[in-house]
């Protein structure tokens, strides 16, 4: 290890590096140097700052990705009001607005910018450092979310000039590429994906790890000056011009008008471009653009006087349906997609979109040849909304008696929606296996994520499960744009899963109903993956906390001869097949709890190991002997069932301060 001057001369070296490159790839688009050698350079960095630790300053570029659990989201009050804003849906309502505002200010001067879909933030410096970061919450009182913000590297740790104070409010946002990559693995994964952008990132930024916030691809764009000391500013344009210059990303293509027929050319150019852009929209904004004649104007209780957003309508068109494709998931679950005669929505071509299950084609009728109306829902994911018209004597779509992948027979259990292919062979469920075995929730193999996976099954190095831990790093090392380093990370990436819990494994392996918390119970009461083979199936009906459902699926999973073969090959590599995680007693022991609706900070799986780590349980179902109903957004039906049985109902903040 080098002393500690070398250490302090070479991590200054090192900071200054990461930032050229760092700029060179995110403002410039002109990258100079790998991935891998980016990688390499921050790895050093944190070495040294870890040996070192008075080494490390509060802009470092380590500091993007936080290695802990510790976000606790205290409480941030606002010095200036993050208000929200007054919606328009026609043009005679902005004109209706700028009536308005000319009863108080004459000649007036707006600036209209587009408005990013996202989760607003607070980001605060001070003598030039971003001290802190923060949710707009309700206006007044929001979550201090600095860690999770600081993995997002296009805000500036560090300003080129040292304002005293500055106190800028942005919209974090998921680019369409992140968005649709996402959707991508959640799909391969057999996972309810994310149903747009906007809630992707609000999720993603909530995260209790910043390290799953980083890899989410946030950006954020940069819009309105809330305080500042050490520079005067007096309008709007000015404060973006300003923000630009001093490294900030702000708000895309603004400009200032003079009148209102110009303000409403610039909505209307800003709504046609939309589909063109690589980021979600949800409207324009139009704000007044001196400070002064905003002061003049005020506000409301609910809105700033001096602005408005207009508010794009939803576009639906009407096609016809040429063919369905039928897709086979890593459960073996077949998903009908529509193609269709092309057509433009939001400014892109279309021509599929999912047809989601049997029970859906059912019941909208739908056969080849029928009219469709199509729309993107969030303007991004394309969406059957109905069936228009039928052919004359057309038969409504049945789904295939065989896998479209491995010819076998397919199936559809009572209660479910799913046709499914039970061929534990078939091809098509392969990748998707190895996708959600390396997982984060699953081994949390880090850098096999379905790019590499698809690499390596396409070379034929991957085969089976435990082919994972069998790999040639060598040739690895000689794919194109690979190397020894980035191979030499995977192969620590693949050990490290090794000495995972039993838990993780069991998950991993994909059985069906069998998820991460049932795989924990699983764990627990066994101890070992032998135990779980040994078992029938009524000591494992028996779990506490477990159904008959799971448990036959569990039993079928370990009879068949290939699964068992998958574990003594996992065993000969030197994977794990112990439970080393004891229940815990806690807070919650003896309660049961019961989640439903969308949670905003965390995934069902998160929350569910947060409550079994205080010692609790989580059920599907709401009783009269349920402790509590954790509900999230647009919750169900058993929010209803809750409130009728007198059941105490829990929201997301309330569940925080309990933990706490």
């Amino acid at each position: 290890m080098i002393n500690f001057e070398e250490a302090g001369k070479r991590a200054q070296e090192l900071r200054a590096l990461l930032e050229y490159h760092s700029k060179k790839y995110y403002d410039e688009d002109d990258p100079e140097i790998e991935d891998y050698e980016y990688d390499a350079m921050l790895r050093e960095l944190e070495d040294i700052e870890r040996a070192y630790p008075e080494l490390i300053t509060p802009d470092s570029p380590t500091h993007r990705v936080g290695g802990h659990f510790d976000n606790s989201f205290e409480p941030v009050v606002h010095a200036v009001p993050m208000e929200s804003l007054q919606d328009a849906f026609s043009e005679a309502e902005v004109r209706e607005f700028d009536e308005r505002v000319r009863k108080s200010v004459h000649d007036v001067c707006y600036v209209v910018e587009p408005k990013i879909d996202g989760l607003s933030v607070l980001l605060e410096y001070e003598n030039g450092v971003l001290v802190r970061g923060s949710t707009r919450g309700d206006g007044v009182t929001g979550e201090d979310i600095t860690a999770n913000l600081k993995t997002i590297l296009t805000i500036p740790l560090r300003l080129p000039e040292s304002l005293e104070l500055l106190e800028v409010r942005g919209e974090v946002y998921m680019p369409r590429s992140s968005f649709e990559q996402i959707v991508r693995e959640q799909e391969l994964e057999g996972e309810k994906p994310f149903k747009n952008p906007r809630n992707a990132a609000a999720g993603s930024l909530r995260q209790k790890n910043p390290k799953i916030t980083a890899s989410r691809g946030l950006d954020i764009f940069v819009f309105n000056i809330q305080r500042i000391r050490g520079r005067e500013i007096t309008g709007h344009k000015q404060s973006l011009d300003y923000l630009n210059s001093l490294g900030f990303h702000t708000i895309p293509f603004y400009h200032r008008v003079s009148d209102i027929e110009d303000a409403l050319r610039e909505i209307r150019f800003i709504g046609e471009r939309r589909g063109e852009l690589p980021f979600d929209i949800d409207g324009a904004v139009i704000k007044v653009d001196d400070f002064h004649e905003r002061e003049l104007l005020g506000s409301t209780s609910k809105f700033p006087k001096w602005a408005l957003a207009y508010k794009y309508p939803p576009e639906e068109k009407e096609t016809t349906l040429l063919a369905i494709e039928i897709n086979v998931g890593r459960t073996g679950v077949l998903t009908p997609t529509a193609l269709f005669e092309p057509i433009q929505l939001a400014g892109t071509t279309v021509s599929r979109a999912t047809l989601h299950n049997e029970d859906f084609i059912r019941e909208k009728g739908v056969c080849l040849g029928c009219r469709i109306r199509v729309r993107k829902a969030g303007d991004i994911i394309p969406e059957v909304l109905s069936v228009v018209s039928r052919p004359e004597g057309a038969q409504t779509y049945q789904m295939p008696q065989a896998c479209p992948s491995c010819g076998a027979p397919v199936f559809r259990e009572e209660g479910e929606a799913a046709v499914r292919c039970d061929n534990p062979d078939c091809p098509a469920q392969l990748l998707r296996l190895l996708i959600h075995f390396c997982s984060r929730d699953a081994m949390d193999i880090d850098g096999m994520g379905p790019a590499m996976l698809e690499r390596l099954h396409d070379a034929g190095m991957i085969h089976t499960i435990p082919d994972i831990y069998l790999l040639d790093f060598e040739r690895i090392a000689q794919f194109d744009r690979m190397g020894e380093k980035t191979a030499s990370n995977l192969r620590a990436a693949i050990e490290r899963s090794k000495e995972n819990d039993l838990a993780r494994l069991i998950f991993a392996l994909g059985i069906r109903h069998v998820g991460a918390r049932a795989a924990r119970l699983l764990a627990q009461h066994f101890g070992s993956i032998d135990a779980i083979i040994a078992a029938d199936e009524e000591e494992i009906a028996a779990i506490d906390g477990f159904g008959a459902v799971m448990a036959r699926s569990v039993w079928e999973y370990f009879q068949l001869e290939q699964s068992r073969l998958v574990v003594e090959r996992l065993k000969s590599c030197g994977v794990n097949t112990h439970c080393r995680e004891q229940k815990q007693e806690g807070r919650f022991t003896g309660m049961t709890f019961v989640l439903t609706g969308t949670l905003s900070g965390y995934t069902r799986s998160e929350a569910g190991k947060v409550i079994e780590d205080l010692g609790g349980k989580i059920s599907s179902a709401v009783s009269k002997k349920t402790s509590y109903v954790l509900a999230g957004e647009n919750p169900g039906s058993k929010l209803d069932k809750a409130n009728k049985l007198g059941v105490p109902v829990l929201s997301e903040e309330q569940f925080n301060e309990l933990i706490r």
